[in-house]
């Protein structure tokens, strides 16, 4: 009888510990650690017009899987010197690690404001994001990045510093949701091709993962 009760708590345990141990597995984790990797093509159409292409690769689960792709087109409309319209669609194909596959079309308009301050640049991007998702639901978003830009050289090779702090807006929620911070530097290699290397910080207490530390490149063409 003692061995019949003690299979049978056995047997119990296995049955209650091994899907808890199955769901702690499966939970998309509230932190990762991502390379994000963008490529952009600008082809002028004016002197005031330029027609956008871009292509971008996450990877993530700590740099295990690509875990979002997207792709996208748009116009950049330079009204002057200092102001620019920006106007882009959006496709996403996205998984976060151990979630569900999520599916996005987005379309993003805004202006972008640039002045120079002394020796410095300064930007501030605004946009607003129209978001059909699934499985989330439909959405706007509101996102203002500022950055501040600064010129520097190693022995004779130019290149130039960044610093950018973003806010996003989510009216879903009614609710400041996330920031972006980032630092890195950039080289002109000439007219037609310029590259870019930061490190990016995330925090979000509503997306999963929504707190990421990011090693990110950013590749611009120009024809």
């Amino acid at each position: 009888m003692k061995k019949t009760l003690f299979a049978a708590w056995l047997l119990s345990m296995m049955w209650t510990c091994a899907p808890r141990e199955a769901c702690a597995q499966s939970r998309v984790p509230e932190t990762d650690n991502q390379s994000w990797n963008d490529v952009q093509l600008t082809i002028p159409m004016t002197k005031k017009v330029d027609f956008l292409l871009q292509g971008t690769l996450r990877i993530g689960g700590n740099f295990s899987a690509a875990v979002d792709e997207r792709w996208g087109a748009g116009f950049n409309y330079k009204l002057s010197k200092y102001v620019t319209l920006n106007e882009l669609y959006l496709h996403r194909e996205a998984k976060p690690p151990n979630g569900k596959q999520e599916h996005e079309e987005r379309l993003s308009f805004g202006a972008t404001f640039q002045g120079p301050i002394g020796k410095f640049t300064l930007s501030d991007r605004n946009w607003f994001e129209r978001r059909w998702r699934e499985p989330q639901v439909d959405a706007w978003r509101y996102r203002n990045r500022v950055r501040l830009e600064h010129p520097f050289k190693i022995e004779k090779t130019k290149f130039g510093w960044f610093i950018s702090d973003e806010v996003f807006y989510d009216w879903s929620v009614r609710d400041w949701v996330r920031n972006r911070a980032a630092i890195g530097a950039g080289h002109t290699f000439n007219k037609h091709f310029t590259g870019e290397l930061y490190y990016l910080r995330q925090n979000d207490g509503r997306s999963k993962p929504g707190d990421i530390n990011v090693i990110g490149t950013t590749l611009r063409f120009k024809l």
